[in-house]
């Protein structure tokens, strides 16, 4: 049994080992399930029983865009995996200003 073709797909266009592919899939997963997590508490403070209105959730989705940033970076670190995920903020933020990597 070896490595499946997915995860070959993955290290290939990632060029990294596939262990490393595995252990950027828990970074992504940690990350994600971070962010779902601090969702209700921030709900809680600032609305304290009421229903939020749709600009809270407009709001949110505006700036949990830098704190799941932060956080990949710091689940990066963790997992030893900062390099990967420094380049991978660096394209991702240049796709979204429209700039060109030097």
């Amino acid at each position: 049994m070896g490595i499946p073709v997915w995860v070959r797909k993955l290290q290939l266009r990632w060029n990294v080992s596939p262990r490393q592919v595995i252990i950027i899939l828990i970074v992504f997963a940690l990350t994600g399930t971070t962010v779902v997590f601090i969702k209700k508490p921030i709900l809680r403070a600032l609305f304290q029983g009421e229903d939020p209105s749709m600009i809270f959730y407009i709001l949110y989705y505006i700036f949990i865009l830098p704190v799941y940033n932060l956080l990949l970076l710091l689940y990066g670190f963790i997992f030893g995996q900062f390099k990967f995920f420094w380049e991978f903020e660096k394209r991702f933020f240049s796709r979204i200003f429209g700039r060109k990597r030097s």
